[in-house]
């Protein structure tokens, strides 16, 4: 009887340890806890640390509520009906004061339910809006637009946008060759362009230097009075003097200059 006594004391308190275990839960940090009562969804949420339930009537579903990261690729067709795959990162996370709502609602996968489609909805809707050229030139333009419309429907679906970070815009084969011969185009039109100013810029230069030098002739010109003709004459005489050796040239032309030889030897 003694040692029946000791069981069953032994047995209760076993069920007593394990109901106050069974009573306690532990919520992690960066979730929430969903309070589950027979299998429904409780508005109770629980935050993060230590909390009581009753046992084999609440458990409790936790929920991550820290941001999260999804890429994804998509093809869509831009306004010009080119082919375009974009792949883009996407930071969202789950509204920590409606996990009750999500976990009823959607359910654990809302990842593949929700937020895949809701990425590849809103790309192809923006990517229609635009040309592919655009898609590149207008590159921040496109990003804003994708992300409000994606922040519309991540918050229909009790979840949050963070960010998001387009990645790369890939285009067909034959459009990246035709955007190559456009850039060539151009960078040959640009070059063509500054040659022609080049040249524009050297020929005004060159009237302009013609234009001085003329002018200075036509100064030098207007310098040229009688007296300096008669000036210059006796200049040269005075400089034939000084080179001359006593005898009369045997050969005369219009040039030499005519020289008293009587006035010279004083007679």
């Amino acid at each position: 009887m003694k040692y029946a006594k000791s069981i069953i004391g032994g047995f209760i308190g076993i069920v007593v340890i394990f109901l106050i275990f069974s009573s306690v839960t532990t919520v992690q940090s960066g979730y929430r806890g969903v309070l589950l009562q027979l299998g429904a969804v409780k508005p109770t949420i629980l935050s993060e640390g230590f909390h009581f339930k009753i046992p084999f009537i609440q458990s409790v579903q936790p929920i991550e509520v820290r941001v999260q990261k999804e890429e994804s690729a998509q093809t869509a067709a831009s306004k010009d009906l080119q082919t375009v795959t974009t792949t883009v990162a996407v930071n969202y996370s789950v509204d920590p004061e409606a996990v009750n709502k999500l976990y009823q609602n959607i359910g654990l996968d809302y990842r593949s339910r929700i937020v895949d489609p809701a990425i590849a909805e809103s790309l192809k809707a923006v990517t229609a809006k635009y040309t592919a050229e655009e898609l590149i030139s207008k590159r921040p333009e496109v990003s804003a637009e994708v992300k409000d419309m994606l922040k519309v429907k991540l918050t229909k679906y009790y979840m949050k946008l963070e960010d998001i970070n387009i990645k790369e815009f890939a285009f067909s084969e034959e459009f990246n060759k035709a955007i190559e011969a456009k850039q060539t185009a151009e960078q040959n039109a640009l070059k063509a362009q500054r040659d022609l100013d080049r040249i524009k810029i050297e020929a005004q230069q060159q009237i302009a230097q013609a234009g001085a030098e003329a002018e200075a002739l036509k100064l030098k010109k207007q310098e040229v009075t009688p007296e300096l003709i008669q000036l210059k004459q006796i200049e040269v005489q005075e400089k034939a003097l000084e080179k001359w050796d006593g005898h009369l040239p045997s050969v005369t032309s219009g040039a030499t200059p005519f020289i008293d030889v009587n006035g010279l030897s004083g007679k």
